[in-house]
């Protein structure tokens, strides 16, 4: 690992326009420089990179960072490989950070797993080209296939001899321990007696590479005609192998993706070759197991548009069909292409050329809405519950795609294509994310409540809190006592407020460190000591209501923030905007980025320096996210209360009743404090 010195002289040095220049021409507008985005099509810019910041943002497609962001994102790099290709550029020399022992341990074992894949892949090459029954059955098999002696080179085939023991007393032989070999699963050790077997026997074998190129898995395929064998074995997931975040062919594909801006997805690894072979080479293998996120993420890498190619098995297709769901949820641009009866993609690509191949596909690609509306609609006309059925698969698909035009398109052409209006649908599409977004709010619910509880519990046992005294619960009230001020009640908890959590983490990453002096509407009473900061304050008063952030990336943030042991806020801002979490980065820096035009208010404001003005505005964005906080928190408190009334539960109606009555009452103090501030 980078230790923490070296990285921060890398961020220290790294100049955002020379490096942005390397690969962008940059035309200086102002204090800032732009140019055409190199992250999406466009003919006028929208891409701007900040010296004075030190980042980039595009106000088109959204894409921002630093000079290590955008190291990442344009060269397809991982942090720690954006480092390092920077420190190179500024001749600074990289240091590895002293690793604890677990890390160490950890470390070593993953590198220890790919070693010994690496020589299982020479193991396995070398007995298909240089032993007799390699050449007679193995290479035999992948000639048969008409794969070229280049091609079987290229993506390093093999055979594993027909011995049970022939790998694993070779690489034992050679000092590979045994635990390596059945941790990374090429060898199995039977429990009763300590036998060591090989995994994979008189196959011939296909490698995993991760998008770095190390081996990291096997695939291994019988050429036996028995049916009680499996046609093809697959490692075992390891230290080594993640199976839902691996992709077969990624390696050899990535730099064709990314030059094409398209991916070509398929099923098997004969697919994958014979199209590199007929020299299309932006294509995967799923490794004919269902997509996962983690699998589409790493497509998502290199381009955000991909096809699905699938043969004439219709019964296969419908099978696979609502997973794919997964690509329109995941915001990817996805179309479908079918093969002829009796092709698939590796018989289709041995018989055409890459012209015609690439042709075909061009021809017969279509939008998978339409694919779907295609394959699903044989029978509507005959039966009207088939219809129906139709209507709730396409409704399905069209309401996890995330950008809502696309969405919008969709509904326009499923109204037409089904003669049904536009409005049932989008009313249909609406009931489905409402229901998706309430599952997965109530299951983050869930989940944090039960790690604020666990937090709650033990903190109030080491302080005392809430049992008596100033501040603290009332039992007799039901409701929460802090002198003058009102205090939201303990029951409302996980009330979401998106706009008004971004003010206050825009105030805190901004102006954290600034001193603050609260201004006299905004002191409940009590005098300003004037010794806090801004930081300070927006911490005391959440903590003061056990208020937390309720989204994740917001939170994260805000967490960090605190645990940082920095008190400079250029410091804290050029962690955040370099962070490894491109999410965090982007945040931060779309907190920070201003648009190209501000409205006549906004001039107005800005001429006034907001630090002048923080013991007003921070305050006020405080007490604004409460207020929003209980509003929010009443209008659920009354859906519960309607649901309660509805079964009938009268025990909980009542308790409902009294919470509502507490809201009231905060309610009215909360119209008092707002009302008395003049903003």
């Amino acid at each position: 690992m980078i230790d923490h010195a070296t990285i921060e002289r890398i961020l220290d040095t790294a100049q955002i326009v020379e490096v942005v220049s390397d690969f962008v021409s940059l035309k200086k507008r102002g204090t800032n420089y732009v140019a055409c985005c190199p992250f999406h099509h466009e003919k006028t810019p929208s891409f701007s990179v900040s010296p004075s910041k030190g980042i980039f943002k595009c106000f088109g497609c959204g894409k921002a960072g630093s000079a290590v962001t955008f190291v990442m994102e344009h060269e397809q790099m991982s942090y720690v490989e954006a480092l390092k290709y920077l420190g190179n550029k500024y001749g600074i020399e990289v240091k590895e950070k002293e690793e604890s022992q677990e890390e160490a341990q950890q470390r070593l074992l993953h590198e220890s797993l790919l070693i010994v894949n690496d020589f299982a892949k020479e193991f396995y090459a070398k007995r298909l080209w240089e032993s007799e029954d390699g050449q007679a059955i193995g290479l035999s098999y992948f000639r048969e296939r008409g794969f070229s002696d280049e091609t079987i080179r290229k993506f390093g085939l093999g055979y594993s001899p027909d011995e049970r023991r022939a790998f694993t007393h070779q690489a034992q032989k050679k000092g590979y321990k045994k635990e390596h070999l059945v941790a990374v699963g090429l060898t199995i050790e039977r429990e009763e007696s300590g036998e060591l077997f090989d995994r994979f026997y008189d196959r011939v074998m296909f490698p995993w590479r991760s998008i770095s190129g190390k081996v990291i898995a096997f695939g291994g395929r019988t050429l036996r005609s028995d049916k009680n064998i499996a046609k093809y074995i697959n490692s075992p997931e390891s230290e080594a192998f993640v199976k839902n975040k691996s992709l077969y062919g990624i390696y050899e594909a990535k730099g064709a993706i990314v030059r094409e801006q398209k991916c070509y997805l398929v099923e098997g690894y004969t697919d994958v070759i014979s199209f590199h072979q007929a020299g299309i080479e932006n294509v995967v293998a799923s490794g004919g197991t269902s997509l996962t996120s983690g699998q589409i993420g790493l497509i998502k890498r290199f381009s955000n548009k991909i096809t699905v190619l699938y043969d004439g098995d219709y019964a296969g297709i419908k099978a696979s069909l609502r997973g794919i769901d997964m690509l329109l949820a995941e915001g990817m641009e996805v179309k479908v292409a079918l093969f002829p009866d009796g092709e698939d993609p590796d018989s289709f690509a041995k018989k055409h050329t890459a012209d015609e191949v690439c042709e075909f596909l061009n021809l017969h690609e279509e939008d998978f809405i339409a694919f779907k509306y295609r394959i699903l609609s044989s029978d509507i006309e005959k039966d009207p519950l088939q219809r129906a059925r139709l209507i709730g698969e396409i409704v399905n698909s069209i309401a996890v795609i995330p950008d809502a035009i696309v969405r919008n398109v969709y509904v326009e052409e499923t109204s037409s294509r089904l003669n049904i209006g536009q409005e049932l649908l989008q009313q249909e599409i609406n009931k489905v994310r409402n229901k998706r977004q309430e599952e997965e709010f109530k299951a983050n619910q869930r989940r944090e409540r039960l790690q604020q509880l666990d937090a709650m519990q033990q903190t109030d046992a080491a302080s005392g809190y809430g049992s008596n005294g100033t501040g603290g619960y009332n039992a007799g009230t039901g409701g929460y006592n802090a002198g003058n001020r009102a205090v939201l009640p303990g029951f409302i908890v996980n009330t979401y407020c998106e706009e008004a959590e971004k003010e206050i983490l825009y105030y805190l990453i901004k102006f954290g460190h600034f001193p603050i002096h609260i201004e006299e509407e905004f002191l409940y009473g009590a005098p300003d000591s004037g010794q806090q900061s801004v930081a300070q304050y927006i911490f005391s008063q959440l903590g003061n209501d056990d208020l937390e952030l309720q989204n994740l990336v917001y939170k994260n943030i805000f967490d960090e923030y605190f645990n940082l042991k920095v008190a400079d806020g250029e410091k804290i801002f050029k962690h955040f905007i370099n962070h490894p979490d491109s999410a965090v980065a982007k945040t931060v820096i779309d907190l920070m980025a201003q648009p190209y035009t501000i409205t006549i208010a906004q001039f107005n404001k800005s001429l006034i320096p907001e630090q002048n003005i923080l013991g007003r505005v921070v305050p006020k964005a405080i007490l604004i996210y409460k207020a929003k906080v209980m509003a929010q928190a009443s209008l659920n408190l009354a859906e519960e209360l309607k649901k309660a009334q509805a079964e009938g539960n009268d025990r909980l109606q009542e308790e409902l009743i009294q919470q509502l009555n507490t809201l009231m009452q905060v309610r009215n103090a909360f119209a008092k404090e707002l009302k008395r501030i003049t903003f």
